[in-house]
């Protein structure tokens, strides 16, 4: 791992900085010891638990992934931090497993949240923080972990007390699982509050899907939960009443084309793109990966209508091949293959047309030389 990505601060108590430096350093060495060590020792000194989830593991977490997108560590890397993180989360969360016997700010018994991620996320750690930060608050807690199926999610919730549901996701393009989840949980006659990056910064997704709450941080979804669990006032939309725009079927109708989609664009990137000529069959397997992940994500800008989800990846997707040396024609090209595809879907053709305009003003990349 190289040390360029700075790791985000925040206002905290002092020795958190030098706590997240020495937690880094274990992370660099995969030593598994020295992180338990760092965060533990920080711990024994006095600083609390919540802190040194949110203002030293989360932002360890991001610098994870930072490194990763800059092409400064490898996914094996990545998942290997990632790893040890999840365990000095165990270990931190053994020794506060005696948590108040009543929630602090109200005084009545503890309520129960189920956390847990929403089907195909298995970014679980933002997840794993927020169930850790509950039980320190006084809250009963059943932590279902990464990738959980909505029907399995609703057999858990039949069988236990569950106050209120609270969803996590990463990835917009888990959007539409998540809004079959919240609503198979209203149906139910749960509350459920979500959060995460797929949401939107603002939580302008978890409106649209009819969600009860949303938080941007674990701290704000305590807060939020400390107040009493959120109450629909409505009964649960329905995705026609409260998605109108999926009526035209382009949702629907370019998920269903996905295999075919990804075929034809390849091949066409492989008449126009003269570099391709001398892929590997390495190149060419991760190129096809690349290009599931623009349908993917056309398709979920389509469910929530909203362009602006897809420029966000398609320029973010811009940096991460620019960062592994792969020429921002292909994607250009890219998109202009998929929209020819898309003739007849007028939407899908505004989102792919937002998505190229938003290429034409990514940043150039710096000049060749030596690291800092």
């Amino acid at each position: 791992m190289s040390t360029q990505t700075p790791i985000p601060t925040t206002p905290s108590t002092t020795g958190l900085t030098a706590t997240r430096r020495q937690l880094w350093a274990a992370l660099e060495a995969r030593d598994e010891q020295a992180a338990a060590a760092a965060v533990l020792g920080a711990h024994d000194a006095g600083v609390p638990a919540e802190e040194l989830l949110l203002d030293v593991i989360g932002p360890v977490q991001a610098r994870i992934g930072a490194e990763w997108a800059a092409d400064r560590i490898g996914v094996a890397q990545e998942h290997a931090a990632t790893a040890i993180q999840d365990r000095v989360v165990a270990a931190l969360a053994h020794r506060t497993a005696d948590a108040p016997a009543s929630c602090p700010k109200t005084g009545t018994a503890p309520r129960r949240v189920t956390v847990a991620c929403v089907d195909g996320e298995w970014h679980a750690l933002p997840a794993r923080l927020l169930a850790e930060v509950l039980r320190g608050r006084g809250f009963l807690v059943d932590y279902l972990g990464a990738h959980v199926p909505t029907p399995h999610l609703i057999a858990h919730l039949h069988q236990t007390g569950t106050d209120v549901v609270a969803l996590s996701s990463s990835l917009p393009l888990r959007l539409p699982t998540a809004h079959a989840a919240v609503t198979a949980v209203q149906a139910i006659g749960l509350p459920v509050l979500v959060g995460g990056a797929a949401f939107g910064p603002d939580g302008r997704y978890a409106r649209l899907l009819g969600a009860d709450g949303w938080a941007p941080d674990a701290r704000a979804a305590a807060r939020l939960l400390a107040a009493g669990p959120p109450r629909p006032d409505t009964a649960p939309p329905t995705t026609t009443d409260d998605l109108p725009h999926l009526a035209d079927q382009e949702y629907t109708l370019v998920t269903r084309a996905r295999t075919q989609l990804v075929r034809q664009v390849l091949q066409g990137l492989q008449d126009t793109v003269p570099a391709m000529a001398g892929y590997t069959d390495r190149q060419r397997e991760r190129t096809a990966e690349d290009i599931a992940h623009i349908v993917d994500f056309l398709g979920a800008s389509l469910y929530v209508d909203d362009p602006e989800l897809f420029t966000g990846f398609v320029t973010w997707t811009a940096g991460i091949l620019r960062a592994r040396g792969v020429p921002g024609d292909a994607l250009i090209a890219a998109l202009d293959l998929l929209a020819e595809a898309q003739h007849d879907f007028p939407r899908a053709r505004a989102h792919l047309a937002a998505g190229r305009r938003a290429l034409l003003h990514v940043p150039a990349p710096p000049a060749p030389g030596p690291r800092s």
